[in-house]
């Protein structure tokens, strides 16, 4: 049995998405992020960086109960612990664990801020705004250009790189952009949303949906501050 600590960020349907895959039986726990549940030190032991998702795999190695934090790498522990969703080939393995680096230091956290200054941001902040949308364009033409020439991100095997990428992926119409510009991704998209795990993982996504809107209530000015880094670390210099 898997613990997993989330709500329902992209980073977090990553893993519901794997562990559907991958058929392994998980435990969801709710962890209130706009009332500043990550910052409470019972999670702070799971995960120092104070971030979801995080796993407690009671069945870890050796039999022991193991804690992984960091999207990225829950997928590859998850992969390394199943033999599946990474290629077995040396070359084909490692091009999907650089697509799965992709997704981490750039897709997520490019695409992450442009939400942030799309939905959060107060006014005047426009140069950010387009830092962010001008950056999210180009990873979306990446995308589209590897998959023109691939069928999934990795080559013709679907990985932990396609698992990463596709939650974020989805942000594409959310931002606005037309999906007739990237025929391909759009095309990627459709495939992986139509996998019986994925509807799955989504589905439970959606019944968590209400939940985490519900956090918004009684969330203070001090946990929002925290959550999106608004200068609440001032008085502890």
């Amino acid at each position: 049995m898997i613990d997993l600590y989330g709500m329902t960020s992209p980073n977090v349907r990553k893993i519901f998405i794997a562990l559907e895959e991958l058929e392994l039986p998980y435990e969801f726990h709710h962890v209130r992020v706009l009332q500043g549940d990550q910052f409470n030190a019972e999670f702070m032991r799971l995960n120092p960086n104070s971030k979801v998702p995080v796993i407690v795999d009671r069945e870890g190695p050796g039999g022991a109960p193991y804690t992984v934090f960091e999207s990225g790498a829950i997928l590859l522990y998850l992969a390394d612990k199943t033999g599946r969703l990474l290629p077995t080939d040396m070359a084909a393995k490692h091009m999907a664990i650089q697509w799965l680096m992709i997704q981490m230091a750039n897709v997520g956290p490019m695409l992450g801020q442009l939400n942030h200054f799309r939905m959060y941001a107060p006014p005047g902040n426009e140069y950010s705004l387009k830092r962010y949308e001008t950056e999210a364009l180009r990873l979306y033409d990446m995308l589209d250009r590897r998959l023109a020439e691939s069928e999934y991100l990795a080559g013709n095997e679907y990985s932990v790189a396609d698992i990463a990428t596709f939650p974020w992926g989805l942000y594409h119409e959310n931002h606005g952009f037309d999906w007739a510009a990237r025929p391909h991704l759009k095309r990627w998209c459709d495939t992986i949303g139509a996998r019986p795990a994925v509807i799955r993982a989504l589905a439970k996504v959606t019944a968590i949906e209400p939940a985490d809107a519900k956090t918004m209530e009684g969330a203070t000015e001090e946990s929002l501050d925290r959550f999106f880094n608004r200068g609440w670390m001032r008085d502890k210099k």
